[in-house]
């Protein structure tokens, strides 16, 4: 697998082993590589991650595997805060919502594959602990969105993914919950990492995209319904 080094100005330098125990994927939400290259490098934009894999599959490194990179911002997974200590941030070339969204080439998530594949044995990663920054900053980010193939990644054991019938659940759709447990539902959340929530009746709306554009890509609509409970309650094989 070819690396190509491309140093960036914006990381915070780490003298001793750092403890990693996070992957988080983004997408740059920039309208060309170059861009994202040039923000992603300047001092003056305090940006940055470990590695930019390109449309075409090529792999650039900005910080080296050891160093802090400036990528997770404000975050949360699990009992962890302020991500970018413990973690290698990953963006993949892509214009984003903003921009117009496009669907991830094939290229570029084999090429994501096998970053993922390297980095998770070098640094002992488990797959619950490969997320999108969505995930870990539901109330700001919707990167890296409802069209990167988690479930692509979960077959090659690099992520989670629920196990039910597709077309199954999607018979439960906008169904609405009768009679739920809000502690419950909030420590099965809580159990997957997402520690950032909050039940007022129903489970947070920022939450629930989240998760919807991780794990029910079809419908992003910030409704809790029966289908985001069955994925919910599938996943907790994986605690």
């Amino acid at each position: 697998m070819q690396i190509i080094n491309l140093p960036s100005s914006n990381f915070k330098l780490h003298q001793k082993k750092r403890d990693i125990r996070f992957i988080i994927i983004h997408y740059t939400g920039m309208q060309s590589l170059q861009s994202a290259v040039e923000k992603l490098s300047a001092f003056k934009y305090q940006v940055s991650s470990h590695y930019i894999i390109s449309r075409t599959g090529k792999i650039f490194q900005l910080v080296k595997d050891n160093n802090i990179a400036w990528h997770s911002g404000i975050s949360n997974w699990f009992n962890s805060i302020n991500l970018n200590k413990n973690s290698i941030g990953i963006e993949l070339e892509n214009k984003g919502h903003r921009y117009g969204y496009q669907k991830f080439s094939e290229i570029q998530i084999t090429k994501l594959t096998e970053l993922l594949k390297k980095l998770k044995k070098k640094f002992q990663i488990k797959n619950i602990n490969i997320v999108g920054h969505s995930d870990i900053a539901p109330n700001r980010k919707i990167d890296p969105g409802e069209k990167f193939p988690w479930k692509k990644l979960y077959k090659n054991n690099l992520a989670i993914w629920h196990s039910l019938d597709e077309k199954f659940i999607s018979y439960f759709r906008y169904k609405k919950i009768i009679n739920f447990n809000k502690k419950n539902l909030l420590k099965m959340t809580k159990k997957l990492g997402y520690t950032r929530i909050f039940l007022k009746g129903h489970l947070d709306k920022d939450f629930t995209k989240a998760f919807q554009r991780r794990f029910r890509q079809q419908l992003i609509n910030g409704i809790f319904d029966q289908e985001c409970y069955l994925i919910l309650k599938n996943l907790q094989r994986f605690i």
